[in-house]
């Protein structure tokens, strides 16, 4: 059996994601830190397709590729895809340092405790969305033609399905990161 390496203050990792908190289970932490992993393939494809038109999907007959709110579609595939990471990369604060106390440098509320509610309900919340909406879109919606014109190779369909499945586990994780999180706080 391998011992972990250990996690110094000037290391890349501590850099990226903080300091692991106190009494974290190994199993935990690499379930928070797989949020960003299974995120990525569909925030990677969003930007092959959106950004970088690449030929993974045909655009839609009489579509205005356009975003939310008249946003140019290639700035939106990019938004989206950040504010995906963004979000997913929270999870990793339920098993770090700065996901139990404001980091010294937030001027104002540095080096107070997070109360276990404030990071507890929004996560939760986060993960039953994330787990309905999963639920909704990848197992009970039958495919539009509209959908099948846009993906009129079985190829261009097994990328998507490829890149966006990953997505299932996101809000189980978030879910068991949360629990575990919510027992270590208030135990």
């Amino acid at each position: 059996m391998t011992e972990e390496p250990s996690v110094t203050s000037d290391s890349l990792f501590v850099r990226f994601h903080g300091r692991p908190a106190e009494g974290v289970p190994r199993p935990i932490r690499l379930a928070a830190y797989a949020t960003t992993l299974v995120v990525l393939p569909s925030c990677l494809w969003r930007l092959a397709f959106g950004v970088f038109d690449l030929p993974i999907s045909e655009r839609p007959a009489g579509g205005s590729g356009d975003g939310p709110g008249g946003m140019p579609g290639w700035l939106y595939m990019i938004v989206l895809s950040l504010v995906s990471e963004a979000l997913a990369f929270l999870t990793v604060g339920l098993v770090s340092r700065w996901g139990e106390e404001v980091p010294r440098r937030v001027p104002g509320l540095g080096g107070r405790r997070i109360p276990v509610l404030a990071a507890v309900i929004p996560a939760a919340l986060g993960a039953a969305a994330l787990i309905a909406i999963s639920a909704l879109y990848f197992l009970a919606l039958e495919p539009t033609p509209a959908f099948r014109e846009t993906f009129p190779h079985r190829w261009q369909l097994g990328l998507l399905y490829a890149c966006y499945a990953p997505l299932l586990a996101w809000g189980p994780l978030l879910a068991v990161v949360t629990v575990a999180y919510y027992r270590r706080r208030t135990a």
